[in-house]
């Protein structure tokens, strides 16, 4: 069996979401979703939550602020969080570089994710 090169040039896909966020998937299957990341300065997703789905996001580069059922953190490089079903949440980077980092979601999110007004 070859072994796959994740990288953003060799990636199942990419997208944009959010302010100008990136995305790259390198797994999406209906178990495991693994994905990179990048979120310009001052850019935050919207607050919501998954029924099903554990994730755990780990920092690359920059600094990022998490949201966890109203409690703020700020992780930085090479540290992670897991976040679990049902916790409502949000990541931003309130700072002035780039944020990247790695997420992986068990099972996939794929039409399980609630946005929270």
């Amino acid at each position: 069996m070859d072994n796959p090169d994740f990288s953003k040039n060799n990636c199942i896909s990419h997208y944009k979401w959010g302010d100008d966020c990136h995305g790259w998937t390198f797994i999406d299957t209906d178990t495991l979703s693994v994905k990179q990341e990048l979120m310009p300065p001052d850019t935050a997703e919207q607050l919501h939550y998954h029924e099903k789905a554990t994730q755990v996001f780990f920092i690359l580069k920059g600094k990022a602020t998490f949201t966890i059922d109203g409690v703020e953190c700020e992780l930085k490089a090479e540290q992670g969080i897991e976040i679990k079903p049902g916790q409502k949440h949000f990541i931003s980077n309130k700072e002035a570089a780039d944020l990247e980092f790695i997420l992986y979601s068990t099972p996939s999110t794929n039409n399980d994710r609630i946005n929270i007004k």
